[in-house]
């Protein structure tokens, strides 16, 4: 009897062992998979990158689109960010732009990114941004402060129930990983 009880001992180890292993696979493939997830379907309001088009943008001026801008900073993040307006309504196809600004009230050098996310967040898909401060980092020295401005177009085919979309920004500091990649450079 022990050494069936040997076998059945050693079966169980073998399959913690394989979901041990399983789950630690899982978490490197995760992060990933998800940002695919979020590339097909729109999912957390990823916004994609620089959007550039080779047809001059044509506004659809039977529709409007009201855009609420939303500034936030990461936990410990002392840089002040706002924009100038909170929101504004635009016409599908039309360029428009929006200013932000970003000031670093620290004594030192800071080095900041900026990710933005939208609501709902199947409007994402919609939202092309040809020129955005959230594409690079930014560096500001002690006390200076920035303008950075934001030019987007909605796209013609959004769908007709959306009526309303929020951006939301948030500022995150990346000083320490800045300051060693510059290093490593």
């Amino acid at each position: 009897m022990s050494e069936e009880a040997d076998i059945r001992t050693l079966r169980t180890v073998r399959k913690l062992l394989f979901a041990v292993v399983g789950m630690f696979v899982f978490g490197f493939a995760l992060v990933p998979l998800y940002d695919v997830i979020c590339d097909i379907t729109g999912l957390n309001g990823k916004t994609a990158g620089q959007y550039v088009s080779s047809e001059p943008a044509v506004a659809d001026t039977s529709r409007t689109i009201t855009i609420q801008f939303l500034t936030n900073n990461n936990a410990g993040m002392p840089w002040e960010f706002r924009t100038e307006k909170r929101a504004m309504t635009v016409h599908p196809g039309e360029l428009n732009q929006i200013d932000f600004y970003a000031r670093n009230p620290a004594d030192v050098t800071m080095t900041a990114q900026t990710i933005p996310s939208v609501t709902p967040y199947y409007a994402a898909r919609y939202l092309h941004k040809t020129e955005c401060f959230c594409f690079d980092q930014q560096q500001l020295a002690a006390g200076e402060d920035i303008e950075m401005p934001m030019r987007f177009i909605i796209d013609r085919e959004i769908p007709a129930d959306i009526k309303s979309l929020t951006l939301s920004y948030t500022m995150f500091d990346i000083t320490d990983q800045h300051t060693s990649q510059q290093a490593s450079d």
